[in-house]
């Protein structure tokens, strides 16, 4: 990153006769032997650096601000962590007898009993259809805090799972960040604009490959309408890649929207950068054919080398258990992401999975004695 460094400002002080060697100590007090010990540092030594300059007020509430936002929306989503998230967005302006409000309650049932939580921006319209069809036990509500009175929508209102945001753009992070899909429900300016920004996140590489459905009532045309002009005005146009578009799904009942999601995931797990290769996680080991397949068909994802299949190496020091989890390694160009999106669909194939190896024979032996 093309920050100045710290230590810069480290080296100042030490010069200058003062010892910030304290803040090593005090880190140590509150979080002994933690391996993210050096960010905290960097944070604090960022902070000194901001007041060292104490060029403007303005500028340090914002930045206290969104570092208490941060702060408390990590510890309130930490209870979470392990549980699957799908976003919902959607008009605030859509009325109960609306066939679309119908639909987003059932989304969220059916989502529910996938034992997916469902996020919201905690308003009335879609997001408080969605909720409603969830149930509190499985809602998250983002509500954002305005000038003038309004309330959350009655499931997350008045419960922990509403989490406030001063800021916008914090708010969005976590509609993203938490999100292991995201279904756009038809809407107005808001609606196209979260559906235009996650599109963009997705395609430019920051933000992880998700699902993006477009969901619809039956015979509704609002975002095949939007598709024909992204496609007439914008891929004909060479705006965007053909491929772009196969971030998208576009379906018409809450079914085919879980499907859609589950699908995603029944072989994929996630991914992550490691240094400079690109590591797709997978439940289940491809076949030495799919990989073939893979080499041929998709040589047009890697700068250089091959597509690699392994274990875990021990290499990825993550915060979770991932280790029984197959790797699918490769130089990925970082840009095509809908070209990845296809592979992603590609190894989710249940034809394209590595039949389990046979019982060894002595293993069956000491099975069958265990029974006699």
């Amino acid at each position: 990153m093309p920050y100045q460094s710290n230590e810069h400002l480290f080296n100042h002080f030490r010069d200058h006769g003062i010892d910030l060697g304290k803040i090593d100590q005090q880190l140590q007090l509150v979080a002994p032997d933690s391996p993210n010990l050096p960010l905290y540092r960097d944070m604090m030594l960022t902070v000194l650096r901001m007041a060292h300059d104490d060029s403007d007020r303005w500028s340090a509430k914002i930045t206290l601000q969104a570092l208490r936002e941060l702060d408390h929306s990590f510890r309130m989503l930490q209870r979470y962590r392990g549980r699957r998230k799908v976003t919902v967005f959607g008009s605030a302006r859509t009325p109960v007898e609306h066939p679309m409000y119908a639909l987003a309650r059932e989304l969220g049932a059916t989502l529910a009993r996938s034992e997916l939580m469902v996020i919201t921006g905690a308003g009335g319209g879609i997001m408080a259809a969605a909720h409603e069809g969830a149930g509190s036990d499985h809602s998250l509500g983002f509500n954002i805090i305005l000038p003038f009175e309004q309330h959350a929508n009655a499931t997350v209102d008045g419960t922990d799972k509403l989490l406030p945001f001063h800021f916008f753009f914090i708010r969005k992070l976590f509609f993203v960040k938490e999100a292991d899909a995201l279904v756009l429900c038809p809407g107005g300016f808001g609606t196209l604009d979260e559906a235009l920004e996650v599109l963009t996140l997705i395609q430019t590489g920051k933000s992880p490959l998700v699902p993006v459905v477009l969901l619809d009532s039956p015979g509704g045309t609002f975002w095949q309408d939007c598709l024909a002009f992204i496609s007439r005005q914008l891929e004909e146009n060479r705006y965007i890649l053909p491929s772009d578009l196969k971030l998208l799904r576009l379906v018409h009942s809450a079914d085919e929207a879980v499907e859609e999601i589950n699908q995603f995931y029944s072989n994929y797990h996630s991914s992550r950068w490691l240094k400079n290769q690109f590591v797709i996680r997978m439940h289940h080991r491809l076949s030495e054919a799919a990989l073939h397949d893979i080499q041929e068909g998709f040589a047009d994802l890697r700068l250089s080398g091959r597509y690699h299949q392994h274990a875990d190496s021990g290499a990825e020091h993550e915060v979770g258990n991932f280790s029984h989890l197959t790797r699918l390694t490769f130089a990925f160009n970082g840009r095509d992401q809908g070209r990845l999106r296809e592979l992603v669909d590609f190894i989710n194939l249940p034809e394209n999975w590595a039949k389990p190896e046979p019982m060894h024979t002595t293993q069956r032996a000491r099975e069958a004695l265990k029974v006699s």
